[in-house]
């Protein structure tokens, strides 16, 4: 395991370290990723937390249950395996796979202005979460916004009406019946 740092805007956070598993060094892993075993689909992980970063490589991982299971090359005891939780798992944007016309990773879409059809700001993307039926926006007022509001928006079809990354924005319907 190496401490080397990366880039850390190039890095994007695909899951979480969140607790030991077992007695040999396993740790649980919550995954961003869907479906949720895709995180194990990368070889090497760059861990961080609060401004620690550790280069790890993963030897083997499952999804046991409703739970993803991962062994990391060279953690073998529990207690030190324990340390481990609450890093973020990360991998460089480049190492992602391109997406089909018309598709977006949820990063893409953080930072883009919301313009309702009227032309009015609405603010800009702050994160989103995924629901049982969709995944939703959580947008932020900003600078020269319409108000001071904090709006949950779906990212359907039916909402999102265009997303231009070039310009950094994006054009919704909010009014329409969700």
């Amino acid at each position: 395991m190496s401490t080397t740092p990366a880039v850390a805007e190039d890095l994007i956070v695909l899951g979480k370290i969140v607790s030991v598993h077992g007695v040999r060094g396993e740790v649980k892993v919550y995954s961003f990723t869907d479906p949720i075993d895709n995180v194990l689909d990368y070889q090497n992980w760059t861990l961080r937390r609060d401004g620690e970063v550790k280069k790890v490589e993963l030897a083997s991982g499952r999804l046991q249950g409703k739970v993803l299971v991962a062994k990391l090359k060279g953690l073998d005891d529990r207690e030190i395996a324990r340390t481990y939780a609450g890093f973020e798992i990360c991998v460089p944007r480049s190492e992602l796979p391109d997406l089909e016309e018309g598709e977006f990773y949820w990063y893409q879409l953080q930072g883009l202005k919301v313009i309702d059809q009227a032309g009015q700001l609405l603010g800009v993307v702050d994160h989103l979460f995924e629901t049982g039926a969709n995944d939703v926006m959580v947008v932020k007022a900003c600078a020269g916004s319409l108000d001071d509001r904090e709006r949950l928006l779906p990212y359907t079809d039916q909402c999102v009406l265009s997303i231009d990354l070039a310009a950094g924005e994006m054009r919704v319907d909010w009014d329409a019946d969700f």
